[in-house]
């Protein structure tokens, strides 16, 4: 079932692409990294991932957050706080 959606549906977007970029992954190296977490996300999901327009879920969040060497919290902060 497609998870995109008309409005921002993640808050993790932005840091996720941040951290993603930090690392100097491509977003076909974050792909295929989360699979050794059995998370199957395409290139252009991660896109849409990253522009606020698919959402993510807990199972995914925690992969990706193993995958970037960051804890979940880290991926929720907010840039003035």
């Amino acid at each position: 079932m497609a998870r995109i959606v008309d409005e921002a549906q993640n808050v993790v977007g932005e840091k996720i692409k941040k951290y993603r970029m930090e690392r100097k992954l491509s977003q076909k190296d974050l792909s295929e990294k989360l699979e050794v977490y059995a998370i199957y996300i395409c290139r252009g999901s991660i896109s849409r991932i990253e522009s606020h327009e698919r959402t993510v879920t807990d199972f995914e969040l925690r992969a990706m957050a193993k995958v970037l060497c960051v804890s979940i919290e880290e991926l929720y902060e907010e840039k003035n706080i």
